[in-house]
């Protein structure tokens, strides 16, 4: 098995290539690498310039792990609703990101108190389910929501909750990344 930076560089070759074959241009070319096949749940985040571009993910492996990063990259590009498509004058200066994800376990908590108290910033990544509502926020958006209180309060945002309401219908699973993103 190759090691974790060259299953990144990997993963990064087979994002780029999947976003770039819908411009014609395909930048490199990726050996066929046994854990490729195996499944992994991934996300894949586009930047210009240090902003967000697009990002669209799996929470479960269920699929080839390059056809998540395939499959999740394109959706990246092409379909996350909260952006234009990308357009292949932006496709050279966009930086890809990939995620692997551990798979994600319950996380139990007792009330809001007892889940910002045992919330891991910086290495949690969150799913918040309640009802039919649900919404994840990866590690990675800790760097911009440091503390967990407001963490957590934006997380219940996305899932079109109030920021203050908290339910004992509330579940809660964390997960942890390995990432990889182009200079």
């Amino acid at each position: 098995m190759r090691s974790t930076d060259g299953l990144g560089a990997l993963l990064l070759i087979v994002a780029r290539n999947a976003i770039g074959a819908r411009f014609g241009v395909a930048e490199r070319t990726t050996a066929h690498e046994p854990e490729l096949a195996e499944p992994g749940a991934t996300f894949v985040t586009l930047t210009q310039d240090g902003r967000l571009r697009g990002c669209i993910g799996s929470l479960d492996a269920r699929r080839p792990l390059d056809r998540d990063v395939a499959e999740n990259a394109v959706a990246a590009a092409f379909r996350d609703p909260r952006f234009p498509p990308l357009s292949a004058g932006e496709f050279p200066r966009t930086r890809v990101e990939v995620s692997l994800l551990t798979a994600a376990e319950d996380f139990p908590v007792a009330d809001e108190t007892d889940a910002l108290a045992r919330l891991r910033p910086g290495v949690d990544g969150v799913i918040l389910r309640c009802g039919s509502r649900r919404a994840t926020f990866l590690p990675q958006v800790w760097e911009q929501l440091p503390a967990p209180r407001e963490f957590l309060a934006q997380l219940k945002r996305k899932a079109g909750l109030p920021t203050d309401f908290w339910s004992a219908q509330m579940c809660l699973a964390r997960y942890e990344v390995k990432k990889w993103k182009e200079p």
